[in-house]
């Protein structure tokens, strides 16, 4: 059954289109690693919520605005080989280090999808 990572992470405003332009330059590399799609978005309507929230979930600051991402595998056995590949390719770790967000706020997780309709 298809298998989905997810994130969400704070990213300065000031700092969306250097993010994204990162964000293209790795999407080729998570692809040759074997992950099937690769979609990364930028914030348009994430209001900050009274008690829960996307900018609430990071730690939004002010200036701040959560993206959103996921990538796709035939699986969670695919999704973990495809990781592990990809967590030793140094090129993706040096991109990972130069993206424009607190990787201490970013939220993620694995998900198996049940419902595509």
């Amino acid at each position: 059954m298809t298998y989905i990572d997810a994130f969400v992470a704070p990213v300065p405003k000031s700092k969306l289109d250097e993010y994204f332009v990162i964000a293209a330059k790795m999407a080729p590399m998570w692809k040759a690693h074997g992950v099937l799609s690769v979609v990364e978005t930028r914030p348009d309507d994430v209001p900050m919520g009274k008690v829960t929230s996307f900018p609430r979930a990071v730690q939004c600051g002010p200036g701040e605005v959560p993206v959103f991402g996921y990538m796709t595998y035939r699986d969670r056995a695919h999704r973990d080989a495809v990781m592990e590949a990809a967590m030793a390719d140094p090129e993706i770790g040096k991109l990972m280090m130069e993206a424009p967000m607190d990787g201490k706020r970013m939220i993620f997780g694995g998900f198996t999808i049940e419902t595509d309709a």
